[in-house]
C-alpha cells in the first residue's frame, strides 16, 4: 500500500488555514481603516461566501471529469496569488470588490479539492483525518496570534504583506502534493441528482446551511465588535487563537467521539452549542471570561461540525461524484449559508445593534438543530465505527 504523504498534506493545510487565520479576523479591521460603512464591509466580506456558491461546483466538475485534482489545486493556488496582488494597487470600494471577487473565485475551490485528495490518500483510515487537518489549525493560530501583536505594534497595512507571504506558501506547498488513486465503488452509477434527493443528504445540507449562516456575523464583525469594546489587537488575536486551539484537541479526539456518540448526535450537539456560543457573544461582550468560554465552543461549532460534515459528505458522494459532493457541501454551507449570514449581519448591525444581530445568528443555529433532528433518520448516518490509523 502506498505510504500516506502525511507531511505534504499537513503542510498544505498549515499554509491554507494560515491565510484564513490572517484574513478572517483582520480583513474587516483593514476595511474599517479605509472608512467603509458596515454594509460595505459586509458586502466585501461576503464575496468569499458568494463565490463559494458556484465556484466549488464549477471546479469540482472539472476535477471529476479530468481526474487531475492536484494539478487543479496548483493552478488555483497560483491564480489566487496573482489575483491578490491587486490589493496593492487600489483602495476604493469598487477596486477591492473586483480584486476580492476574482481572488475568491479561484480560492473557494481549493478546500473541497484538498479534502477529496486527503480522503483519497486516507482510504478507509478516516481516523487519521483529524491528525492531518489539525495542522491547518496550528497554521491558523500562529497567523492570528502573530498578526495580533504585529498589527498592535505597526499598522493594519502590515496585514497585506503577511497575507501575500501566506499565499506564496500555499502555492509552494501545492507543488509537491501527490495525486491519490481514488476508488470507484459500486454506487458510482447513480446520478448526482439521485444522491441529492436522499433524505439524509437533504438533512445534512440543511444543517450545513444553518451553521454557516449562524457564523456570518462572527466572521464579518467579531473582531470589530471586540475592538469597539476596548479589546486590543493582541487580545483579539488570542481570542481567535483560543478557539482554534480547542479545535485542534477535537480533531485529535474525533475518532473516539465518533465511535462513542455517532455522527448524527455530534452534529446535533455542534448546532446546539453554536446557539449557546452566539448568545453569549451577543450579550456578554464586556465579560471577558464569558467571551473566553464562548471561544472554547469553537471546538464544537467548527471542529466537530466540520469533521462530521466532511465525513458524511464523503460517505454519500462516492466515486465520480466525490469532488462535486465536497463542492456542494462548500457551496450550500459556506456559499449560500455564509452569504446569507454575512449579508444579514450587514443589514442588522447598525439597525438592530450587535447583540440582536448575534441573537439572530444563534437562532439560525437552532433552526439547523431542529431541521437536522427531524430530517436525519436516527439510523441514516454512518455507523459509529471509525477505522483507526
Amino acid at each position: 500500500m502506498k505510504q500516506l504523504p502525511y507531511w505534504r498534506l499537513s503542510g498544505f493545510y498549515f499554509a491554507y488555514f494560515g491565510f484564513v487565520g490572517a484574513f478572517s479576523p483582520f480583513w474587516g479591521l483593514y476595511l474599517k481603516s479605509l472608512a467603509f460603512t458596515a454594509f460595505q464591509i459586509a458586502t466585501l466580506m461576503s464575496l468569499f461566501q458568494i463565490a463559494r456558491i458556484f465556484a466549488p461546483g464549477v471546479w469540482g466538475w472539472v476535477a471529476d471529469h479530468t481526474g487531475q485534482r492536484v494539478r487543479l489545486i496548483q493552478l488555483l493556488a497560483g491564480l489566487s496569488l496573482v489575483s491578490y496582488v491587486g490589493v496593492f494597487f487600489g483602495e476604493s470600494f469598487g477596486w477591492l470588490f473586483a480584486v476580492m471577487i476574482t481572488l475568491s473565485f479561484f480560492w473557494s475551490a481549493s478546500l473541497p479539492l484538498i479534502e477529496v485528495v486527503t480522503m483519497g490518500h486516507l482510504g478507509d483510515k478516516f481516523g487519521r483525518y483529524g491528525h492531518i487537518r489539525m495542522w491547518g489549525s496550528v497554521g491558523f493560530i500562529l497567523a492570528v496570534v502573530g498578526l495580533g501583536y504585529l498589527v498592535e505594534h505597526t499598522t493594519i497595512k502590515s496585514l497585506l504583506w503577511v497575507i501575500l507571504g501566506l499565499l506564496v506558501g500555499v502555492f509552494s506547498c501545492s507543488i509537491n502534493l501527490p495525486e491519490p488513486k481514488l476508488l470507484k465503488p459500486h454506487t458510482e452509477h447513480r446520478s448526482l441528482a439521485t444522491i441529492m434527493r436522499q433524505p439524509q443528504v437533504i438533512a445534512l445540507m440543511a444543517a450545513c446551511f444553518s451553521m454557516a449562516a449562524a457564523h456570518g456575523v462572527y466572521y464579518t464583525f467579531y473582531s470589530i465588535y471586540l475592538v469597539d469594546h476596548a479589546y486590543t489587537a493582541a487580545q483579539v488575536g488570542w481570542l481567535w487563537g483560543v478557539g482554534v486551539m480547542c479545535e485542534i484537541l477535537i480533531f485529535i479526539y474525533m475518532p473516539r467521539l465518533t465511535a462513542k456518540f455517532g455522527l448524527r448526535n455530534i452534529m446535533l450537539a455542534s448546532l446546539l452549542l453554536a446557539f449557546v456560543r452566539f448568545i453569549i457573544i451577543g450579550w456578554a461582550i464586556d465579560f471577558w471570561m464569558l467571551i473566553l468560554l464562548a471561544q472554547t465552543l469553537h471546538a464544537a461549532t467548527f471542529g466537530t461540525y466540520h469533521a462530521t460534515a466532511v465525513a458524511l459528505t464523503h460517505h454519500y458522494f462516492k466515486g465520480k461524484h466525490q469532488s462535486k459532493g465536497q463542492g456542494l457541501y462548500t457551496s450550500v454551507s459556506y456559499g449560500l449559508g455564509g452569504t446569507f449570514g454575512a449579508m444579514m449581519s450587514g443589514f442588522c448591525w447598525e439597525s438592530l445593534g450587535p447583540s440582536w444581530t448575534f441573537t439572530l445568528s444563534a437562532c439560525c443555529a437552532m433552526l439547523g438543530f431542529v431541521l437536522f433532528a427531524c430530517m436525519m433518520p436516527k439510523h441514516g448516518a454512518i455507523s459509529n465505527q471509525v477505522h483507526s490509523a
